[in-house]
């Protein structure tokens, strides 16, 4: 990117107003730094001489007034002016204020043009991004050569603990002058030593069988042998073509080791099934057949207390799949509706605004239907505002009518629901009632107050009846009429609702009651699931915003099992991994056997059945390639791990682990297999866990990925790694085979 226009802006820098509130607005001056992936900034606290950020840590730039503080703290005229960087994980967006609206274009522009470019490098390119930026670092005198002492310093950046022996060995090797430095060709000898992958090397050496290279057809032998895939001669010709950086070796159809590992670190050597990355099911069946990704409390940033509620937290969690958001919606002051945990110190954001930030972001995504959990404690007038809202910012895209002619019933599917709102919430009457030859003249009458607090144990329920104390709500009817597929009612039992219950009258169950269902009555709630839709939510006990397991919820059909989206653990990382898949659409069709009126699938007694289909997963964790410090010191090296974890039915839920390799974050090798009996395949999940190992105390988690049983490719595969914030490290791998055999 030498010579680039916006690169050249960007490492000038200039001068910038930081926005924290309509007090709080200070010059600051930015630019980015000669790595062109950090960007430095002046801090004018004590001792705080500059500060920096990773462009890997940017999710997105925004043109515009679009953030809270920038609405709430600066007037219409510099709209032009404003712009947004926002960040993954928790930290807070940097709003700022350019002195132009060019300034402020060009800083967007060129912003998200070299994060663009950064996240475009391949796997190698970005190993030698992130290495030169420690080779730079290590280099404490920026005389572009590099000491023994300079070396040690640098491989300790990049996680490596070497003994003093091993690195005067390594730098006397590369030391061809005998200076006593490291300079030019010395320092790419020593990288090549440094990043050269053995493991690669054997497996390649025994399938390039042509003057030390692949020809396409050992390339094909590789194919179907080790990765058990049905491949052609054509299919190698492309993988040459595509992956070989040596142009002569490309013009004989030749794959040398190079074009090799560039290959295993694309889709197509990646652990995940290439097809599954796209939609791939049939998205025509009715809304309740798939599992639906869902978001509880979705206004929330932090803990449920006293942490701050934000629009930014709707955008977060449809940006990253979530179908079904809540509002928890309650009178606010000048006549329009606030969103807050109420009777608690989190903060309050209008209605309208997050109607207006759900628009923007429900289908960058994914284009399919996103389901607006109204949980309202407003007044009749302030009900009719957040009608008037949803219905002027929606517009056509709010569903407030059956999309067929006449009464449905069924649901329609998640097809033809595309870039449509549903409002799930109380309605007034039943659906069937506006289909009679004359619909009653209805006013606004009492419901009961849906309130997750009150959806208590049945005991507290009838101690509640008992005393009267059940909160009534007045509805108002434009409101109720927005409510056609999602009705909610409370849940009486299973025989109840097939009695009395309509196909779009839904339940919420709080965990411990959902759970316990799901273990003692597994195949009522399957077939209950198979009419309607229920929803799950965690207890509220849960005050620091942790969450529950979903799996055993999946396992009983249970469509919208709704967790914390804000909490980074093990939990976040199940659901991401069920809806990594299907394109990350938000939607993930359930088995047949769940979806079959017939079935008597028990997920905790395991009848036979076409779910039994027991499977070896064989798993060789090899190595791992520049894992991440946990702790930022540079004396802290990781003795990493890998926990290999199976998700699904009770019977396939298992969990083995490597030995901790010593002093070793960047190159790890273990080479150990481990197998692992699977009987219900549809609905397990794989974890891969890197820690770092501590004998005095809990593992420190490092990073993780989680996908599908039935979406891993088999063979040699490279695995991406996930922060706890669920985003990409970029440069981060771990290294398996895969082997999934029919059981004896």
């Amino acid at each position: 990117m030498e010579g680039d226009t916006d690169l050249q802006f960007l490492l000038e820098g200039g001068d910038l107003l930081k926005v924290r509130s309509a007090s709080w607005k200070k010059t600051r001056y930015y630019k980015l730094q000669e790595d062109c992936k950090t960007v430095w900034h002046e801090s004018k606290k004590t001792f705080k001489s500059s500060q920096t950020f990773s462009l890997d840590d940017i999710s997105a730039v925004r043109l515009g007034r679009q953030s809270e503080v920038l609405k709430k703290s600066t007037e219409e005229q510099v709209e032009g002016r404003c712009f947004s960087i926002v960040f993954k994980g928790r930290r807070k967006n940097l709003d700022l204020i350019a002195s132009s609206e060019e300034e402020a274009k060009q800083w967007v522009a060129s912003l998200q043009r070299i994060i663009s470019s950064l996240n475009n490098l391949n796997s190698q390119q970005k190993t030698e991004h992130w290495i030169f930026n420690c080779l730079r670092k290590a280099d404490k005198n920026s005389d572009d050569k590099m000491s023994q002492k300079e070396l040690k310093d640098f491989l300790h950046l990049i996680n490596i603990e070497v003994d003093d022996d091993y690195a005067e060995m390594l730098f006397k090797t590369c030391d061809k002058s005998e200076s006593g430095f490291l300079a030019g060709v010395e320092i790419e000898h020593f990288y090549d030593m440094l990043t050269h992958r053995e493991e690669i090397d054997v497996i390649y050496g025994t399938y390039a069988k042509t003057t030390g290279f692949m020809s396409a057809d050992n390339l094909v032998e590789f194919l179907t042998s080790e990765q058990r895939e049905e491949a052609t001669l054509a299919d190698a010709h492309k993988l040459i073509d595509k992956y070989e950086p040596d142009e002569k070796a490309k013009e004989k159809k030749l794959l040398s080791k190079d074009g090799f590992l560039m290959y295993l670190h694309q889709p197509e050597g990646l652990i995940l099934k290439p097809e599954h990355r796209e939609v791939y099911q049939d998205m025509s069946h009715p809304l309740n057949h798939y599992f639906i990704s869902s978001s509880h409390n979705t206004y929330l940033m932090e803990d449920q207390l006293k942490g701050p509620s934000s629009t930014e937290a709707y955008v977060r969690a449809l940006l990253k799949g979530c179908r079904c958001v809540e509002l928890d919606c309650w009178d606010g002051s000048d006549g329009e509706p606030v969103i807050y945990h109420g009777y608690t110190l989190t903060s309050k954001i209008l209605f309208k605004d997050t109607i207006e930030a759900i628009k923007q972001y429900a289908f960058q995504t994914s284009d399919y239907p996103v389901i607006l959990s109204l949980e309202n404690h407003c007044s009749i007038e302030q009900q009719k505002v957040m009608a008037h809202h949803m219905s002027s910012i929606l517009g056509s895209a709010l569903l407030t009518t059956p999309l067929e002619d006449g009464m449905p019933t069924n649901f329609p599917s998640p097809e033809e629901l595309k870039g449509k709102f549903l409002i799930k919430g109380k309605r007034l009457n039943k659906l069937e009632v506006s289909f009679a030859p004359e619909p009653p003249v209805e006013d606004d009458i009492d419901v009961t107050e849906e309130e997750e607090s009150n959806e208590e144990d049945e005991e507290e329920q009838k101690e509640e009846q008992k005393s009267k104390k059940t909160k009534k709500l007045k509805l108002a009817k434009e409101l109720s009429d927005m409510v056609v597929y999602c009705k909610s009612v409370h849940f009486h039992g299973f025989e109840d609702a097939r009695q009395n219950l309509s196909f779009y009258e839904m339940s919420s169950f709080k965990e411990g009651k959902a759970l316990k269902l799901a273990e003692e009555s597994a195949n009522g709630y399957i077939c209950h699931n198979m009419d309607k839709l229920s929803r799950i939510y965690p207890a509220g006990s849960r005050t620091d915003s942790s969450n529950y397991n979903p799996v055993p919820l999946w396992n009983a059909g249970c469509q919208i099992v709704a967790l914390n989206f804000q909490t980074p653990c093990a939990d976040m990382d199940l659901n991401q991994g069920r809806f990594l898949i299907n394109g990350k659409s938000g939607y993930v069709l359930k088995p047949s056997y769940l979806r079959d009126r017939s079935t008597e699938f028990d997920p905790i007694t395991m009848t036979r059945g076409e779910w039994l289909q027991h499977k070896t997963l064989h798993v060789m964790v090899v190595s791992a390639q520049q894992l991440p410090k946990v702790n930022q010191k540079k004396s802290s090296i990781v003795d990493s791990l890998v926990k290999v974890e199976i998700y699904g039915v009770p019977a396939d839920v298992a969990v083995k682990e490597t030995d901790p390799a010593e002093n070793n974050g960047f190159n790890p090798t273990w080479n150990v297999n481990f197998q692992f009996d699977v009987y219900v395949p549809e609905l397990a999940l794989v974890r891969f866990v890197v820690e770092d190992y501590d004998s005095t105390s809990d593992n420190e988690f490092v990073a993780q990925y989680t996908l599908p049983f039935n979406s891993l490719q088999m063979g040699y595969r490279h695995v991406p790694l996930l922060n706890k914030n669920g985003d990409l490290l970029p440069s981060a791998g771990l290294f398996v085979h895969i082997m999934v055999l029919d059981a004896e």
